[in-house]
């Protein structure tokens, strides 16, 4: 079977409702106060015009309370949300973690004698209402909304342009947390992909449906991204669409990553909801000291007829915590899925790299626009197959061309640190940015020479059977995940053991995963797979001839 680009979940106890006819039957005649929150950049003006349009063709009068009005000003609020440590930086801001209540300067009383009211927009649930529904935007078409000047940023005016910078920093955590807090309040969830015909959940059909999925394996909707070095596998391998240079596939980030519920016209529940209501049977316990959110990640870099990724660090604990604002540092690992001899990865420091010489090549490079001899300074070690390299916050590294690497990392993944990056143009024509201040702040001068060899591990056999082995590549001190390969031709008995499993299907074309309580759900090539805590016991399966190889990340 080829890689599935929409995967769909079966909903119980109910079903996937569609259009406003729907929502205005699920108000109800009684008069009482409906608040309807959700985030930012969802289409609030279209979705309320259809929305009133339907109550009055039932002839059901309705008041109308925009949340958004009772917010602070617009100066006041970047006030609040704009961390003086990165102020002015042109591509990162510090996590915002007050709670959205914060924005608000009144909260009055909505209820009105004998009156629907409906108060709709981020924040709504803070207003005193009978009914609380919660309208969901996929965070892949808020970017989109966002890039396009078509939504605000969360606080600003209906009509303002919002910033990509604010979104993904401020206005997605400040939400997130939000979402997360009203995740078990709600009578309604809505997806609002095509406001044309919200989609929408009761709650007792959205508990019964998650309750159900983590009851098995399931995967998260994938998502694929141009990038200017991208490559050309994930399009010509895997039928991913979006034309050519493809650089990302998003397997499973847990701040983007949505399940889908119902076989046609399904609805997309964010994995973050599913983490908040059943985290329990979804992670176990071995996991719920790396946060709320799902704290694994699995994605593609893609540089197969592309080009090099940049050189770049990530933030180490400190810096995380202390700039960025968040508990959990960017720890990596690259898998290699497609690579060979003429393929190479970055990796470390040169044994002689004298860091204030790389520095000042580094500065000359960005401010003459001259090229930067970037193996003087950063050791390259060649790309096998199926080989882990280990890439602890502050290691400078990247992937070369001809490479397919399956990263398989903690949840942070918008803090690359890059020391260099070909003078290379981003999709729009501009420079893209390098951020050497952040970068040689983070840089860890010791991993070079004996070090980088040691990322570079051999794998330990931890059990075999008839027909499978499976192995442990050894992991870094600083990790608090493990990721194992199990090469097999025949059944491979495992279980989750109260922490969960990530999967994915790095060598074969089909396997089936079977589970003691009788669920199976197939796996084809190149696809990633949630195994749940809840699960227990399962089984792999090949469907087809010829050896297979899964790699499994857990939390340790």
């Amino acid at each position: 079977m080829p890689y599935g680009l929409e995967p769909r979940y079966p909903v119980t106890l109910g079903e996937v409702e569609y259009g406003y006819g729907a929502l205005v039957r699920a108000l109800g005649g009684l008069p009482r106060v409906v608040a309807i929150d959700g985030p930012a950049a969802a289409p609030w003006s279209r979705f309320v015009a259809d929305l009133v349009a339907g109550l009055a063709a039932e002839s059901r009068a309705v008041r109308m309370v925009d949340a958004r009005d009772h917010v602070a000003a617009w100066p006041e609020i970047e006030k609040r949300t704009d961390a003086e440590v990165l102020r002015g930086d042109p591509v990162f801001a510090t996590i915002h973690d007050a709670p959205l209540s914060t924005m608000f300067e009144t909260l009055p009383d909505p209820r009105a004698g004998g009156a629907l009211t409906i108060v709709f927009g981020p924040g709504s649930a803070l207003f005193r209402h009978d009914l609380l529904w919660y309208a969901d935007l996929p965070k892949r078409l808020g970017l989109d909304a966002i890039e396009a000047g078509r939504a605000p940023n969360l606080g600003q005016p209906e009509k303002a342009r919002g910033d990509v910078r604010r979104l993904l920093f401020i206005d997605w955590p400040m939400e997130d947390r939000h979402r997360r807090e009203l995740a078990e309040r709600w009578d309604r969830y809505i997806d609002l992909s095509d406001p044309t015909e919200p989609r929408s959940l009761s709650a007792s059909a959205l508990s019964a449906s998650l309750k159900h999925l983590v009851g098995g394996p399931f995967r998260t909707r994938p998502r694929f991204l141009p990038e200017p070095w991208g490559g050309r596998w994930l399009s010509e391998k895997l039928g991913a669409p979006g034309g050519p240079n493809l650089g990302l596939g998003y397997e499973l980030i847990a701040p983007e990553a949505g399940v889908l519920l119902g076989a046609e016209r399904p609805i997309e529940v964010a994995l973050d909801v599913v983490a908040a209501r059943e985290g329990m049977a979804l992670l176990g316990t071995g996991a719920a000291a790396a946060g709320p959110a799902f704290p694994i990640r699995f994605d593609y870099l893609d540089t197969v007829g592309g080009g090099d990724l940049s050189v770049h660090c990530h933030p180490g604990q400190t810096y995380m915590r202390e700039i960025f604002g968040l508990p959990v540092a960017q720890h990596e690992t690259y898998y290699v899925m497609v690579g060979g001899d003429e393929s190479r990865i970055f990796l470390g420091l040169r044994d002689e790299t004298d860091i204030a010489a790389f520095r000042r090549a580094a500065e000359r490079s960005l401010r003459d626009r001259e090229p930067l001899e970037i193996e003087r300074f950063v050791e390259t070690v060649p790309a096998r197959q199926h080989q882990l390299y280990l890439v602890p916050a502050g290691t400078p590294h990247g992937s070369g061309v001809g490479t397919v690497v399956l990263e398989i990392s903690a949840t942070p993944y918008l803090y690359s640190l890059r020391f260099y990056d070909w003078l290379r143009e981003d999709l729009g024509g501009d420079l893209r940015p390098v951020q050497l201040d952040h970068a040689f702040a983070n840089l860890v001068s010791e991993r070079r020479g004996t070090a980088v060899r040691e990322l570079v591990p051999e794998p330990i056999g931890v059990r075999a059977g008839d027909g499978y082995r499976e192995v442990a590549f050894p992991r870094h001190p600083d990790h608090f995940f493990s990721v194992h390969r199990i090469d097999f031709e025949g059944p491979v008995p495992d279980r989750t053991g109260d922490r969960f499993h990530v999967l994915n299907l790095v060598e074969g074309q089909d396997i089936e995963l079977r589970t003691a309580a009788g669920r199976s759900h197939r796996l084809c090539y190149a696809e990633t797979i949630v195994v749940p805590a809840a699960v227990g016991p399962y089984e792999l399966v090949p469907l087809d001839r010829g050896p297979h190889r899964v790699v499994k990340a857990l939390v340790v």
